[in-house]
Parts: structure tokens; sequence; C-alpha cells
């Protein structure tokens, strides 16, 4: 039987490369001499304990994060650490809590941040759709930490750069992570849930600073206090095995094709062949307000004849593209562009949208309206 290619533009789960699907399979059945799937595999053998040295050491060397920076992997996804942090860095504070309001999943974690302390929004793009990042704002120098979302996977933005400091800064990084350079040394907790562009869905990454960790003086319960996991080997209860295991291989076909400074001009190129086929097709636009908050990693759009988007949507199906309908409570579409997914793939997309606008008008370039 003969299978049409598919090409996977979901927000997450995330792509994998084919090399690792195959390696990740093969574990499952017989993992290398160990004579067991590794979904069998103790996580206290010395086997395992070789991954996550491993998954660590790839971690630090992708990033080039700093010996005084623990490497934690955790579960519960991003969403858990929506209340760890709080727990940990609000609880007990005279301070408030600085958060930046700029989507769907920042304002999950104001939420949390309430049922701990004092928040103070210091911004927010609420009142335009969340269509930009904002801006022009204060960190206030006494607040007990500053709270960000480096991209925000719905809404289709990506903050590029990010405020200087002297109140410690925490950032949601789960969509974005190792798609392109950052300085983690500008960050005292950077967090990311794996399944959007580091691995399968069920491990959690926490890079954070021993001393701001070592900062907190309450009683935390155990599951959700970072030092536990820090002193032990992020192994406190069972880690998610399988899903470090296979992170694991993710981050070493990362390193494999130069790094992440490599993977970053591949997902530029991948986002400018698309962004420049949204802004010249005379029936889409894309959904961010301003060019330079575009998000690499999760394109949005929309058509400008809503009417219209179930129609071209089930064309773009039927010709193998898979997960671009736009979040539930948005509409229109997103093309998620994470690392493993081909330049080839968007080529394809960018077809799709090429052919469908012939169908419909004659084909003509339109500028962008920003």
């Amino acid at each position: 039987m003969n299978f049409m290619q598919k090409h996977n533009f979901g927000a997450g789960p995330c792509i994998l490369p084919e090399s690792v699907l195959s390696r990740a399979a093969e574990a499952v059945k017989r993992w290398d001499d160990a004579g067991l799937s590794i979904l069998e595999i103790s996580h206290r053998s010395a086997q395992f304990e070789g991954v996550m040295q491993e998954a660590e050491a790839l971690v630090r060397e992708l990033l080039n994060v700093p010996e005084d920076y623990s490497v934690l992997f955790l579960q519960g996804g991003a969403s858990m650490q929506f209340c760890m942090i709080p727990m940990s860095f609000l609880q007990n504070s005279e301070k408030a809590a600085a958060y930046l309001d700029g989507g769907y999943f920042g304002q999950k974690a104001i939420k949390e941040a309430h049922l701990f302390g004092k928040v103070n929004v210091i911004a927010s793009s609420k009142e335009r759709a969340y269509a930009d990042i904002p801006c022009d704002y204060t960190i206030p120098e006494d607040a007990a930490y500053f709270h960000c979302t480096s991209n925000n996977t719905i809404e289709g933005t990506e903050m590029f750069d990010f405020p200087e400091t002297k109140v410690p800064v925490i950032c949601d990084m789960s969509s974005d992570i190792f798609s392109r350079e950052i300085a983690v040394d500008k960050f005292d907790l950077i967090y990311a849930g794996a399944q959007k562009n580091t691995g399968p869905a069920g491990m959690t990454l926490v890079i954070a600073k021993n001393s701001f960790l070592n900062s907190v003086k309450h009683p935390v319960p155990s599951m959700l206090d970072y030092r536990v996991y820090r002193d032990n080997g992020s192994m406190y209860n069972t880690p998610p095995v399988f899903a470090i295991y296979t992170a694991m291989l993710n981050l070493r076909w990362l390193k494999d094709k130069g790094g992440v400074k490599s993977i970053a001009w591949e997902n530029r190129a991948k986002a400018q062949l698309l962004y420049d086929e949204i802004d010249r097709n005379p029936l889409f636009y894309g959904s961010a307000a301003k060019w330079e908050d575009r998000s690499l990693m999760n394109v949005t759009f929309r058509m400008h004849d809503q009417a219209k988007e179930g129609d071209f949507l089930a064309y773009a199906e039927k010709n193998g593209m898979v997960g671009i309908r736009g979040y539930r409570t948005v509409g229109g579409f997103r093309a998620s562009l994470y690392n493993a997914l081909p330049y080839e793939s968007v080529k394809v997309l960018v077809d799709c949208m090429k052919v469908y606008a012939e169908k419909t008008v004659p084909y003509a370039d339109v500028k962008p309206t920003y």
C-alpha cells in the first residue's frame, strides 16, 4: 500500500527526526546490550544513569550552560512550573512577582501565581488580542522575580530581546528552546516542556542558577522542590525514562547537525520562506501585528475571506499537510517549524498556498501591510 508523504506542522507533540524515531523504536523492543526494552530498564541501572549523564552534558554543551547552573529533568510539563515557581520564589514573600502577559500560556502562569502571593502584571497585549509582544514596560526593582514567555505558541509571537534587570529572570522557553542561541546567564531559571522542540511529551527541562534555588528558605513539598531534584540527580522518584532517552537522542542529532547556531540558520530560512508567501499571497495575512515580533517557530496566519479557511484546510490536508489548523480558540492556521521539520516540507506548504490562490484568484504579489 502506498502512503502519501505527510508534512507534520503540529504544535506539539513536536516532529522528531526520522533517525531519532528509528533508534527510539528499536530501544522499545530491545535496548543496546541490556537485553531489555528501554521501557523495562531500571532507572537505577548503570545503563540509564549513562543516559541521564549524557542528556545533561548535551544540554550544557548545546546551550553553553554555566557551571553554577543545575540541569533538571522533571515531570508535569511547563504547566507544573506555573505553580512550582511561585510556590518556591513568591510564597511567604512581601514582594510582588512581575509578570509579562504576552499570551495564553502567560495568562495561565499568572493565574497560578496569584495562589501564592502578590502579582504585578507589568505589561499585557491582551487588548490587542495578543498580536504583539508587550513593550515599554519597567520591571520594579523590588520584584520577587520577573516572568516571561519567550515564544507564544498559539498567538505566533516571539521575544528576541530580553530586559536587563537585577531582578531574577524566569522564562518559559517551551517552544523555542534549542531553536536559537540564548545567553543562559541572563536568566535565573529557564523551563521548557519537552514536547514542543526537545523531545516527546512527559519530560520537562529546567535550567536554574544554584544560588537562586538556594534562596528558598521556607518548606516546600519534596515533589515540588527544585533542590530535591538537584540533589538527587533528577531521580528523587522514577523519572520519565523513555522521554529522557528520546530527548537525549534528539539532542545528539542536533549536535551532529552543528548545534544550535547551525539549526538557527535553518529555522530562520524556513520561517522566511513561509512569511514571504503569506505577505505576497492575496488570500492570506499574518496574525502578528509587527514583523519584528513574528515567531520563527509557530507561524500563525489567516485568510482575508475567513469563509474559505475550511476549504483551504481540506485542500492542504489532502496534499499531506498535518497540524496546520489554528488553535481552537483562535482559528485560522498555524504552521510550527520546529527543528526537525525539513525545509522541503515548508516548500510543499507554500506550493499549496500558491496553487490554491491560482485556483481562486489571479495570482499577484501583495506587499505586507506592516
